[in-house]
């Protein structure tokens, strides 16, 4: 398909030098952690072997500035264990044709397999030279305590960075997640910063009954879990309260949904720069990754947006989906 293909990943590549994107981020402000931008590159969609072998041919010769993420994951007939874990990390390896990859992730927990098992496979895996970084997802935060603890005592490799879901109407991360990563020193990345793109506003609520094109939450294998993520009636009626702050906040010039919902990450989230928390940003094509990044760079909202956005988290945060598995 358009969105692994060769020829599409040739034209991200190729825009690398001229994509803006700030990576000597000061302050508070969270930085965009973009596909192929510069410095960055993200880990093949739940390691698609195809993504990742085109990835591979694509940098093998080394002279793009970009760097690799892959993840194990305990699912697809795979565990945690140490031997799935190699497993998983060297058929990565060797489907990019590299020897190592920057940033390996342990994808989410996997229950059926004391965590030291892990941890202590991945600390082999790092003095190996395979990845220089480890990184979580998904885990709740008395998990990454735990995690980090075990990696301290042992001396293994402590876990940087931490993939996780938030945006402006999805914030269960902040109540203790957020506390427990500054303690133990991890950055975090937000994933699904538009809600799988609910936060466009391209979707109303009666869309679930009636033909869509494929997309997120239609006519692909996940479209069943991202509608049960997100696809609630209260979030719809927040989305609605934000787009008549916008209208009334703006007039005219009013900014899109979609670039509200970035600028409220990258400015009044609880993100933080300084730390290097960022931004996880997709696209489908190469001017909306360009679009995307733009949103990064449009200053913060007025205040009735952030309290208009504010009540929509109040609309759906009984019901706000778990950023743990």
């Amino acid at each position: 398909g358009e969105q692994t293909s060769p020829q599409l990943l040739q034209r991200y590549l190729g825009a690398i030098p001229r994509i803006p994107v700030d990576t000597k981020v000061t302050g508070r402000k969270a930085r965009p952690h973009a596909p192929l931008a510069p410095g960055r590159t993200p880990e093949p969609h739940r390691r698609s072997p195809s993504s990742e072998r085109i990835l591979g041919a694509l940098l093998a010769g080394g002279t793009e500035p970009v760097e690799v993420a892959t993840k194990a994951n305990p699912w697809d007939g795979k565990t945690l264990k140490p031997e799935s874990v190699r497993s998983q990390l060297d058929t990565s390896l060797e489907r990019l044709q590299r020897r190592s990859v920057e940033l390996f992730y342990l994808h989410a927990p996997d229950h059926g397999t004391p965590v030291e098992e892990t941890l202590h496979a991945c600390n082999e895996l790092h003095k190996e030279g395979k990845f220089k970084e480890l990184g979580l997802s998904n885990y709740a935060a008395w998990e990454v305590a735990e995690i980090c603890t075990i990696c301290k005592y042992n001396n293994w490799v402590m876990p940087t960075v931490y993939q996780g879901m938030y945006n402006a109407t999805t914030r269960q991360v902040e109540a203790e997640l957020f506390p427990c990563l500054r303690h133990f020193g991890l950055r975090f990345y937000a994933y699904n910063p538009l809600a799988g793109g609910l936060l466009t506003g391209k979707y109303k609520y009666e869309d679930k009954d009636t033909r869509q094109p494929t997309g997120r939450f239609f006519g692909n294998d996940w479209a069943q879990a991202y509608r049960d993520r997100y696809w609630k009636k209260h979030n719809f009626e927040g989305i609605a309260l934000v787009e008549k702050a916008l209208k009334e906040a703006y007039g005219s010039t009013a900014p899109s949904l979609a670039s509200a919902a970035l600028r409220w990450l990258y400015n009044h989230s609880k993100l933080q720069g300084s730390l290097g928390d960022a931004v996880i940003i997709g696209m489908s094509n190469l001017e909306q990754l360009e679009q995307n990044l733009n949103y990064s760079e449009e200053g913060p909202l007025l205040p009735a947006v952030v309290q208009a956005f504010d009540e929509a988290w109040n609309l759906s945060a009984h019901d706000c989906p778990n950023y743990f598995r």
